[in-house]
């Protein structure tokens, strides 16, 4: 399964140009529009995608994943759906790999093994589960890898040189670099200090490194992709989704394709970020 990812990193890399992640709640506003959300994403132009797992406490993420995590939820959406959703998007996508992000809770509770069975049978690529640090890969990770899953690591501006090696140890598929501390959909980290921390981190290990946090415009996705090897977008994603609902909080005729323009913008600027570093 990890061939997927791999093989992905590497497409982009011939092509000389970042690769444009992008994150949303899975259920979120409802079932069927997020597999619809799903479904547009690749042709939008994402080349990775990170799938969320919605829980009732959320504690690393901002409120407007907060809410989308909530909407999802009261929606009726379980990890078993989400799952489901990958699923779905199988039947006519063999090619974008997903990533499960989220908290252990939910995997905890559905049993490790068969949730890693289940995933895999889903044509599930990857996981970040962001409450599981590497002193806990026992947990998770040892086993997610042992069955062909990715586990993706995050790393942060605190994270020194003594601490990297540990959080990179069993990390695959690529490192997640948080450009800021604090929770998601903060302002954008200064692109200038990226390319630093990205070779700070690429010293360490030969995976791609994908920059996140912030990200909100296609100029944003084009300052940061001049030095990673990905750009990650999730709450200007997720906030775009909360405005387009309805006044009763349901999906509108536009919440889809209010995604898709706002992918299409976010790819453009990825497309564009090596062109403009190497004039």
């Amino acid at each position: 399964m990890t061939a997927r990812m791999d093989k992905r990193f590497a497409e982009l890399k011939a092509e000389n140009r970042p690769a444009l992640v992008t994150y949303f709640m899975g259920g979120d506003p409802d079932y069927e529009t997020s597999l619809q959300i799903l479904k547009a994403l690749p042709a939008a132009g994402a080349d990775v995608i990170e799938l969320g797992m919605p829980f009732s406490d959320p504690m690393a993420d901002g409120p407007a994943i907060q809410l989308a995590a909530q909407r999802a939820l009261k929606g009726g959406q379980t990890l078993a759906r989400t799952l489901d959703l990958a699923r779905q998007f199988r039947e006519g996508n063999q090619t974008t790999p997903i990533v499960l992000m989220g908290y252990y809770n939910p995997i905890y509770i559905y049993g490790v093994e068969r949730f890693l069975d289940d995933a895999l049978a889903a044509g599930i690529d990857g996981l970040i589960v962001v409450d599981l640090p590497p002193e806990m890969d026992d947990e998770l990770c040892i086993p997610a890898l042992a069955k062909g899953i990715n586990f993706i690591r995050l790393s942060t501006p605190t994270t020194d040189d003594k601490r990297l090696p540990t959080v990179l140890k069993n990390t695959s598929g690529f490192v997640y670099y948080v450009s800021m501390n604090g929770i998601t959909g903060s302002a954008l980290p200064d692109p200038s200090l990226i390319g630093g921390a990205v070779e700070r981190i690429k010293a360490h290990t030969p995976l791609p490194v994908c920059v996140g946090f912030g990200v909100k415009t296609a100029e944003h996705a084009r300052l940061i992709g001049a030095s990673a090897d990905g750009v990650v977008v999730g709450t200007a994603i997720v906030a775009q989704i909360a405005g387009s609902l309805t006044a009763d909080g349901k999906a509108s005729a536009d919440t889809v394709n209010a995604v898709v323009t706002l992918v299409r913008g976010l790819a453009s600027g990825v497309h564009a970020a090596r062109l403009v570093a190497a004039e």
